[in-house]
């Protein structure tokens, strides 16, 4: 290979480099911008205190200067009158006489910028540690309020799961974190700039010396800054995963089976085995990171000594005053925490910025499509049609639903049966917009459900899905959820819990729809799995101008005779509304006007509870197997 094809691969591999150290800093002016938002008035606070802190150490390395030559000045005027006073005299005050007014001036000026510096860096802290909370919250805000825009079916895939985990589990601190850093840099370069110009009267080269005792440490940080982002976002599923086993061995639901079952030795086995595993990376990591300090460290040291050296010569020559002597060693020696906190600062906020792209890589993802204006039909009381809609899970080649076709109208009710995993709730998440449809369309009113807003859509529908949210809120509030607009009217919670069956063990609560639920809070009162589903049906009756009502096993946790008094009720209150039911108990389907069998995705059979018995097929074989039960 040629000299000038080497030269061209290094140039571009090093322009390339170059290219993504610098992008990676495209996350700062979001961050700077968020931190303004956050508070305009802690930010310019922050940013004149910094300002401030730059200045004052330079001016006091100067002063501290013209202090000393100034006190050597005195001390060489004061032996030679030695000889010319007495001792009494001496003690008289002439010595008083003999400081020079402009020391005492310089000795107070000094006394007031160590103040100031003082100051400004407590103001700093102080500021930082009011910011942490405030931007902190307001992450945490941005992330869960962009968690609402999601469509479901990317809260189901595990990938993006764990773009929002890393972006939860360290995104709330980073932005503060680089902001820090930009005003320390700020500081630092300030700070920088003063001690320059002075160490430039003395010699230029001891500037390149400062440089020099640096970047080696800078390269370092940032080499294990990439290392250590990597091994952070590749090990996401073993972080969630670590989490989970702690929620299934800390929470109050999970207790019963981890004791039945004897789990608690296996899963705390598993969380130990994760931590492991994830300990022993950090630690090579660590170890290898600081070792490779450690040596930048000794190395800077090795250069401050011989600038040290230096220095202390050229004073012995009588190059520089004492005075000069002391003040470029100390801004040798500032200059050169300045310099490396400076290249740290940079390093860190190269770190930062990689975290920040987990927040803004999740910020920016696109949410469900909801541009949909209509808050009609354009047919009224047609009701929701589907025409030949099929559905494929992400990265999944069988369809969850293939072509399924069907028609309910206001007044009609319809009964879905079928196996489990025969894409019964599905087709439920699809009627109701959580997902949408991979081929075919489906109407509401003779509008595309893509046409629809979104929020008046979910209007026209009361849905409880079979894994239904056991809130811990009050109990009234337990039902009011079904309604948000409405959450505080306990005339409807009453009127709700009444048609959900919900009223008379509420009625016997300590302090009935005031009661909180739950076992996480004080004085919670926990329910039965049938009380609780009847709290979910309630709250599905909040939504009684709901032109659809949705029951997605609604009742399998509750005995025959409740679930009869359910289903009395709720055919009765919903003549003129369409009712789509799930359910594995025959007993209940048969009252359906239209009854849908389907099995792998598809619709199989389709009719009255009487038209599927007389086709004597999978329906009918399906309800004598479960009649003989009763037997």
């Amino acid at each position: 290979m040629s000299i000038n094809k080497l030269k061209t691969m290094f140039t571009v591999k090093l322009k390339n480099n170059v290219a993504r150290f610098l992008g990676v800093f495209s996350y700062s002016r979001q961050a700077i911008l968020l931190v303004w938002q956050t508070s305009p008035r802690y930010t310019l606070l922050l940013a004149l205190l910094t300002v401030i802190a730059g200045i004052v150490p330079t001016a006091i390395a100067y002063i501290g200067q013209l202090i000393v030559d100034g006190v050597i000045a005195a001390a060489e005027i004061f032996s030679s009158m030695s000889g010319l006073i007495s001792e009494q005299h001496v003690g008289q005050g002439p010595i008083s006489s003999i400081i020079p007014s402009d020391l005492v001036f310089f000795f107070f000026v000094e006394a007031l910028l160590v103040i100031a510096l003082l100051s400004s860096q407590r103001g700093i802290s102080a500021i930082q540690s009011l910011f942490r909370g405030l931007l902190g919250h307001k992450v945490n805000w941005l992330i869960l309020k962009k968690s609402q825009t999601l469509s479901l079916a990317q809260f189901e895939d595990s990938e993006f799961y764990d773009k929002l985990v890393r972006a939860r589990r360290e995104a709330s601190t980073r932005p503060l974190g680089l902001v820090n850093k930009t005003f320390g840099l700020l500081q630092n370069g300030i700070a920088l700039a003063g001690f320059g110009v002075l160490l430039g009267q003395f010699s230029p080269w001891i500037i390149a010396m400062l440089l020099v005792a640096a970047l080696p440490g800078f390269f370092v940080e940032t080499h294990f800054s990439n290392k250590a982002f990597g091994l952070f976002r590749w090990r996401s599923p073993e972080a969630r995963q670590q989490n989970y086993l702690e929620t299934l061995l800390a929470r109050e639901d999970n207790a019963k089976e981890m004791k039945l079952f004897g789990l608690g030795n296996l899963f705390l086995d598993r969380y130990n085995a994760i931590f492991n595993k994830l300990y022993k990376e950090d630690r090579s990591l660590t170890l290898r990171r600081d070792t490779w300090g450690l040596v930048m460290d000794v190395f800077g040291n090795i250069i401050f000594y011989v600038a040290f050296a230096w220095i202390i010569v050229a004073a012995v020559r009588g190059d520089i005053s004492i005075g000069q002597m002391t003040m470029y060693l100390m801004v040798f020696k500032q200059g050169q925490s300045a310099i490396k906190a400076s290249l740290s600062s940079i390093s860190g906020m190269y770190e930062d910025n990689l975290y920040l792209s987990n927040l803004y890589e999740f910020l920016d993802q696109p949410g469900l499509e909801t541009s949909g204006e209509a808050k009609q039909g354009a047919e009224l009381n047609d009701g929701f049609r589907f025409e030949n809609v099929t559905f494929y899970y992400d990265g999944k080649e069988r369809p969850a639903l293939k072509n399924v076709s069907f028609h309910i109208k206001p007044g009609d009710s319809l009964a879905i049966v079928g196996e489990n995993g025969s894409g019964k709730t599905t087709l439920i998440k699809l009627l109701t917009r959580l997902y949408l449809p991979s081929e075919g369309r489906i109407l509401f009113d003779g509008t595309d459900l893509n046409d629809w807003n979104v929020d008046a859509l979910h209007q026209e529908i009361g849905v409880i899905f079979q894994d239904f949210i056991r809130y811990q809120l009050l109990a009234g509030e337990n039902i009011g959820v079904g309604r948000v607009e409405k959450i505080e009217e306990e005339d409807l919670w009453k009127q709700a819990a009444e048609k959900g069956q919900a009223s008379n063990f509420i009625g016997e609560l300590p302090d009935q729809y005031q009661t909180q639920l739950g076992k996480w809070f004080k004085n919670g009162q926990e329910l039965s799995g049938g009380q609780w589903q009847k709290m979910a049906l309630a709250r599905a009756f909040m939504r009684k101008d709901a032109r659809v009502l949705i029951l997605d096993e609604p009742t399998a946790a509750m005995d025959a005779q409740a679930e009869a008094d359910i289903f009395s009720e709720f055919s009765q209150r919903m003549k003129d509304k369409m009712t789509i039911l799930i359910s594995h108990r025959f007993s209940t389907v048969r009252t359906a006007r239209h009854i849908m069998v389907m099995d792998k995705g598809e619709v199989i059979e389709m009719g009255s509870h009487q038209k599927l018995i007389e086709l004597n097929s999978v329906y009918a074989r399906l309800f004598n197997l479960q009649a003989k039960g009763y037997l």
